[in-house]
């Protein structure tokens, strides 16, 4: 449990510190014959710094329980 519990708390830090990500899909805006004319659209996600924060303490308390077995 205690590699699990470690991989938790890094991705609560993780989540602390950047609490956005932005990817870009392609779409066809025309699409006539041998003419393809496409454009990148952004999609954004972000989340609340509380997520990580939340993650950090499970995971300390999943390295906590697994110390004391």
């Amino acid at each position: 449990m205690k590699p699990a519990g470690i991989v938790i708390i890094l991705l609560g830090v993780l989540l602390t510190i950047f609490t956005a990500v932005t990817y870009f899909t392609k779409e066809k805006v025309v699409d006539i014959g041998a003419l393809h004319v496409t454009r990148e659209q952004p999609h954004y996600m972000q989340w609340s710094p509380i997520v990580g924060v939340v993650l950090i303490v499970v995971g300390v308390g999943v390295l906590w329980q697994s110390s004391r077995k």
